[in-house]
């Protein structure tokens, strides 16, 4: 063995470098691709089978050089695979000819400066080549319009943590992240025309009946495309396999395909089966003597196709939940702003605003947010006041306020007022981007699922190959006609042919996963079933999983000489013209009391008798004001009324000593409080809460039931949580509050360093990293697509009681994968000597076979009742 087999475990990285890997099958194909990447000098390899993508920490070999591209792609060549970079980030010079990032930073700057000097407008090259902060380099090849023919700019290669070192740009129809369409596109192709094909010859080659004269020739035209162009996916990767010395399920699967369809066709060219009129009928033994010393061959060109069939609908399926497990990237490229309104010095000398690609931005660069708008970019706000809905990153449904000043994230929302904002991080810096490097991290850190089939065929394959040459060897020696021989060696390869064990896992996967959509649960893979076995905490995230994710009034606090319904009242009448999710739970409680007190509907829609709003203004960041009018047994009344904070109704000379308890109060408790003013004094508190789910408590309870300790984390403060948290039996023990993005990951990592097996429930963007970095990640349906793309498993009703549920059709999806992996392998077991002696008809092998699959197939299908 080579001395750099070993992963080095000493001394920061100097260079980190992304691949992908083509042509990956199953687990002996990564353990090949590290194998060899780790011999390359300073190199640490992690491959995922999943994504086929290989992740590689570079440290300085013996003789202080860094690896480059070239002897990465060379150790992928040697393994037998194809391979390409698609990201290469630190100080190791990359290849292919690259010039320094340095010099295309300072073009970029050169082109920035005199664009400026000529028109007074910032225009910037959208092909230039942008550097931030010496993380790489992103490029955008010239000749792509608008940056990148397939939508991402330098941001977003930069915001998916993948900065593209020069001479790496993707090509359009390159994908980095999962395995491509064009994949599976082939599979699906070869898998409809051998069903159309399979179906006749397994029909004319098991039923006697159906056997018209010439039929064999037939079966012979349909089955060769099949066995040949269909099947050539296996035989390729059988053939890989065989020049690295190497055997996995496909080589099986090949020799299987071959060896039946090479004896059918001398069965029906020389060995007397293509004669009109011959038919043939299934018998236990092999066919009687002919009366010229020799058996009549028996044709196998039906076991070659159903093999090739079933096996293609095996893989095709695979692919399809494979290719979904680089979508989180790709969702989370979607929720940045693809255009910023630059604020640049016009002509005459005056400010005007330029929208331009958002990848134009860099640091220092003023822009503007209105409202309903994205912020472009993480920034500080150099003028305006407004309330940023910052729900997609933290999950939380309260706005917060922001004015001069303070920090603002990018991909934030903008509710109210107009801002300017100054760009303080761009590119790979900003929060949405280290979200987006969590997650890639996490999910390429996963370590491949050794999978059961697998393993069983790593031992089993070659065994069964040894078989059937010492089978063929023991009839000739024994002396055996070489028909007998051959026909004794080719029922070991069908009998074994683990069409079964190859059906086991996507039957089961297949029909679970069908049954748990129909119960709102959506599991992305086999490999997720197996951390379901073992999880013994889960991690529930509060606003939108534990809690309904929006603000519902929960009280009115009059002050006395109010009503309750007073205070109320005043307080929708001005809240339901504005846009604060504070303003729409007042607004939507006082509903329907409004519709109820109402009279009737005037001509200009109005109800008859509700209150008319004047003079409306929305202060962003503290409240909102107007003139209220009232009309009560004919008398009108009007009255100017604020609702908001204490701080800013203090300053615009309202008492609030009255209602200063009752606030401080419910903010203890977790609660948001506004208060409701006229007359210059405060009238009422109204309290606020994320209401937590009806179904919530019985989760709970069902998950402590399938052994599980509940742990709630939030960036919430502590007192909602710890309301929460009481309100569906959580202890107060296990609640973690105030946490960031990056914090929850690093709580689900301190309960694994802890030895526990954690399974994580989620929804927004800010439990994304979190999600991929447990142990099993369930997210709720109602939430985020970058949440929903980043668990293992997808809770569509929002219910937190099928996360419980969620398990338990894990589990017994799981069990009955090894029920399958089970009876495929006994059945082989046990049918294997029998062809060895000869005691079993090739033509009974293949039905044999194919009842197993039936088996199999039934077994599974039980899952359909599952409740």
């Amino acid at each position: 063995m080579s001395t750099h087999d070993e992963r080095p475990t000493t001394g920061a990285p100097v260079a980190l470098v992304d691949l992908d890997v083509e042509g990956m099958t199953c687990a002996s194909c990564v353990a090949r691709v590290e194998r060899r990447l780790n011999q390359v000098p300073g190199a640490s390899a992690t491959v995922n089978l999943a994504l086929e993508t290989a992740h590689v920490e570079l440290r300085p070999s013996d003789d202080g050089s860094v690896a480059d591209d070239s002897a990465l792609l060379a150790a992928v060549r040697r393994a037998g695979y194809d391979g390409r970079v698609t990201a290469r980030r630190g100080d190791a010079p990359a290849t292919h000819g690259a010039h320094e990032g340095h010099d295309a930073h300072a073009g970029h700057d050169a082109a920035h400066h005199e664009s400026q000097q000529d028109s007074g407008t910032r225009v910037v090259d959208p092909h230039a080549t942008v550097d931030h902060a010496g993380h790489g380099v992103a490029t955008v090849p010239a000749g792509h319009e608008g940056g990148h023919a397939h939508g991402m700019d330098p941001f977003e290669h930069a915001l998916s943590g993948h900065a593209m070192a020069p001479g790496h740009e993707m090509d359009a129809d390159e994908d980095t992240s999962a395995p491509t369409d064009a994949r599976g596109t082939d599979l699906r192709r070869r898998l409809r025309v051998a069903t159309v094909l399979t179906v006749p010859v397994l029909l004319l080659s098991m039923i006697p009946a159906l056997q018209f004269t010439g039929w064999q020739w037939v079966v012979a035209a349909l089955a060769l495309p099949v066995a040949t162009w269909a099947a050539l996916p296996f035989h390729k990767a059988a053939a890989r396999a065989a020049r690295h010395r190497a055997s996995t399920m496909d080589t099986l699967v090949s020799i299987g395909i071959v060896a039946a369809t090479g004896w059918s066709l001398w069965a029906l060219l020389l060995g007397g089966t293509g004669e009109l009129g011959v038919t043939m009928t299934p018998t236990l033994f092999p066919a009687a003597d002919t009366g010229h010393g020799e058996a009549m061959p028996e044709l196998y060109f039906e076991v070659a196709a159903v093999v090739t069939t079933f096996l293609l609908a095996g893989r095709y399926a695979e692919h399809r939940s494979r290719r979904r497990a680089g979508d989180a990237l790709r969702a989370l490229l979607d929720l940045g702003a693809k255009d910023v309104a630059l604020l640049v010095t016009g002509p005459d000398g005056r400010r005007v605003e330029q929208r331009v690609p958002v990848g134009r931005l860099a640091v220092g660069d003023e822009f503007t947010v209105r409202p309903g708008e994205k912020v472009a970019t993480d920034g500080v706000v150099v003028s305006g006041t407004s309330a940023l809905d910052t729900s997609l990153l933290t999950g939380e449904p309260v706005p917060v306020d922001v004015g001069p000043g303070d920090e603002v994230t990018g991909a934030t929302v903008n509710t109210s007022g107009a801002l300017v904002v100054r760009a303080t991080r761009v590119g790979e810096e900003t929060r949405l981007a280290q979200i987006g490097r969590l997650v890639a991290a996490a999910q390429t850190g996963k370590a491949p699922v050794q999978r059961l089939a697998d393993r069983i065929s790593a031992v089993f394959v070659p065994v069964v190959l040894v078989l059937a040459v010492g089978t063929l060897a023991a009839w000739l020696l024994t002396g055996g006609s070489v028909q007998a021989a051959f026909t004794a060696a080719v029922a070991v390869l069908i009998i074994a042919c683990p069409c079964a064990l190859g059906l086991a896992t996507p039957t089961a996967l297949l029909v679970g996963t069908g049954r748990g959509a129909q119960l709102g649960i959506l599991i992305k893979g086999p490999e997720i079933l197996e951390n379901t076995r073992t999880v013994d905490t889960v991690v529930l995230d509060k606003t939108g999983t534990v809690t309904e994710g929006r603000m519902a009034l929960v009280d009115v606090l009059p002050v006395a000489g109010t009503t309750r319904d007073d205070a109320l009242r005043y307080a929708a009448a001005v809240e339901q013209l504005a846009e604060h999710p504070v303003a729409r739970a007042i607004a939507a409680a006082a509903d329907g009391s409004s519709q109820e007190t109402a009279s009737g509907v005037g001509a200009d829609g109005v109800a008859i008798g509700a209150d008319q709003v004047h003079d409306f203004r929305a202060h962003a960041g503290h409240g909102v004001s107007g003139v209220v009018r009232t009309a009560h047994s004919g008398v009108g009344l009007s009255r100017r009324v604020l609702v908001g904070r204490t701080g800013w109704l203090r300053e615009e000379g309202v008492d609030t000593t009255p209602v200063d308890d009752a606030v401080r109060r419910a903010e203890d408790d977790g609660a948001t409080a506004v208060v409701v003013a006229w007359d210059g004094a405060a009238r009422g508190v109204l309290v606020l809460r994320d209401p937590v789910k009806p179904t919530s408590a019985q989760a709970v309870a069902e998950l402590r039931a399938l052994g599980l300790r509940p742990v709630l984390l939030t960036g919430d403060n502590l007192g909602a949580a710890r309301a929460a948290a009481r309100s569906v039996g959580i202890a107060e023990d296990d609640v973690i509050a105030q946490v960031l993005p990056a914090d929850k990951v690093a709580q689900v990592q301190r309960l694994q360093a802890e030895g526990r097996r954690v399974a994580m429930v989620g929804d927004g963007v800010n439990d994304a990293a979190a999600l991929a970095t447990a142990d099993l990640g369930l997210a709720m349906g109602t939430g985020t697509d970058v949440a929903i793309e980043a668990a293992d498993l997808t809770l569509v009703r929002g219910d937190l009681r099928t996360a419980g549920q969620a398990v338990r059709l894990s589990r017994k999806t799981l069990s009955v994968i090894r029920q399958n992996l089970f009876w495929a392998f006994a059945y082989n077991v046990a049918a294997i000597p029998l062809a060895a002696l000869g005691l079993l008809n090739p033509m009974i092998a293949g039905a044999a076979m194919a009842f197993s699959s039936v088996l199999v197939v039934g077994n599974s299908l039980r899952l359909r009742t599952f409740a």
